[in-house]
């Protein structure tokens, strides 16, 4: 993706998220000029993978087949120096922008719907070599066991979730009509690194362009731009 895409993303994402009165971090604000000025106290957000993700999956057209993420508090599995347990994310969908079918093998999380639009969600099993099952899919929805055939679609509208555990595959997209969607995850520790299994596989993370500079880095540029290495 081009880096001015990516700009205009998070901008029109900014926008929506304060209509949607919901409130971001201060360094999901932070410049590259900022971001240089900080130090060690900073460390947490740059290991954990903190703060903006915006990916295409390598479909080079975000609008279809993308996802804006915004990662607001994480642990780091098997770090002493971490001690949350749990993950907090918020994701902004667009009706009919599909996030590919993938599932965890380490997370358990909870899905939710908190605004704006409806979300869709389809749900199967998969095995832990990778095979995609026919069998009914368990979940609970906002506490309430329910059981669904492989490859059901589930509906969530503003205040319902869906609890996902490890090797439940699933992808989900924005219902056509309805808005863009509002979503949070909570989850436990979040490893987007190693913990995403997508079948067919795609890339978790977008080479970028860099056709102009940034107006805010992304949880995958710290490193690029010599934050704190």
């Amino acid at each position: 993706m081009k880096r001015s895409e990516i700009n205009a993303i998070i901008q029109e994402v900014k926008q929506f998220i304060e209509a949607q009165n919901f409130h971001l971090p201060p360094f999901a604000y932070w410049s590259l000029d900022d971001w240089r000025s900080k130090g060690e106290e900073c460390r947490e957000i740059v290991d954990a993978g903190l703060g903006w993700d915006i990916v295409d999956f390598g479909s080079g057209n975000y609008r279809e087949s993308g996802l804006a993420l915004f990662t607001i508090r994480n642990g780091v599995w098997d770090d002493e120096r971490y001690p949350k347990t749990y993950c907090e994310k918020l994701l902004i969908v667009g009706e009919g922008q599909v996030t590919p079918a993938h599932h965890h093998i380490l997370k358990t999380e909870d899905i939710i719907c908190r605004s704006g639009g409806n979300l869709l969600i389809e749900v199967r099993n998969a095995s832990p070599r990778g095979e995609l099952l026919d069998t009914p899919v368990i979940v609970s929805i906002d506490g309430a066991v329910r059981e669904f055939a492989a490859g059901d679609i589930v509906r969530l509208e503003p205040g319902e979730s869906i609890t996902l555990e490890p090797y439940n595959h699933h992808r989900f997209w924005g219902e056509e009509g309805r808005g863009t969607a509002l979503v949070g995850e909570v989850s436990t520790v979040n490893d987007d690194v190693g913990d995403n299994i997508f079948i067919p596989e795609v890339p978790r993370f977008t080479e970028t362009d860099e056709d102009e500079p940034p107006l805010h880095l992304l949880c995958n540029d710290y490193a690029k731009f010599g934050i704190l290495t």
